[in-house]
């Protein structure tokens, strides 16, 4: 299956569990996530007992797991904008007694993370769809403390792909080429390490580009 492909699945199944009153992770989600996780924290230098936020948590799959592997005195923040999933996040956390989660409703143009709260921040599947990303920049960098690390995954957009509402027009499609997120997130005075072109690096197809930077 495609990269676009496996994407277009993956968001099908998305509305899918909303519509269905989906209250939790998938196992195939926390499957993936088990698989993910190991990977992220070598690429974000995380140890227990670190603040971490995965911003656009979504149903939770990797904040859960990472919760766990990070142990009660970490500190990991979820945050969406859709009050489904704020909602799931919640319900989450306190079923599965993950009291080192706090759960935080992020907007267009912030993520709405306290000022020097995190180690590291991560995302996925979510820079695409910035139609601020200048101002959501900027409040990642607020919330990095002072050599803390932001992955950024995504996918590129395939020609003639839909763009999505709102976003600049130079994303060429559906997606974002890792050159602008680098030259984006730069410009908010964070820099840019390493552009990973295949994530994960044993992936194949590769479906996701990871993008790292350091404040």
């Amino acid at each position: 299956m495609g990269a676009r492909s496996a994407l277009v699945g993956t968001l099908l199944a998305l509305f899918a569990a909303v519509a269905a009153g989906q209250r939790s992770a998938s196992p195939a989600e926390i499957k993936q996530a088990e698989a993910d996780v190991p990977r992220l924290v070598e690429v974000l230098e995380l140890k227990p007992g670190m603040a971490v936020a995965d911003v656009g948590a979504g149903f939770g799959a990797m904040t859960m797991v990472l919760a766990r592997r990070l142990g009660p005195s970490s500190r990991v923040y979820a945050t969406d904008i859709a009050s489904v999933q704020l909602s799931v996040l919640r319900d989450m956390a306190a079923r599965e007694h993950l009291d080192n989660v706090t759960v935080a409703e992020g907007s267009d143009r912030s993520t709405n993370l306290p000022d020097a709260c995190c180690d590291a921040i991560f995302m996925r599947d979510v820079y695409h769809h910035f139609t601020r990303p200048g101002d959501i920049n900027r409040s990642l960098f607020t919330a990095l403390r002072p050599g803390g690390r932001l992955a950024i995954i995504d996918f590129e957009p395939k020609p003639g792909s839909k763009l999505p509402e709102g976003v600049a027009s130079n994303r060429g499609g559906h997606g974002i080429p890792p050159a602008i997120v680098a030259e984006e997130v730069n410009a908010s005075g964070l820099t840019h390490l390493q552009t990973m072109a295949q994530w994960p690096p044993d992936s194949n197809p590769a479906e996701y580009f990871l993008v790292l930077f350091r404040r």
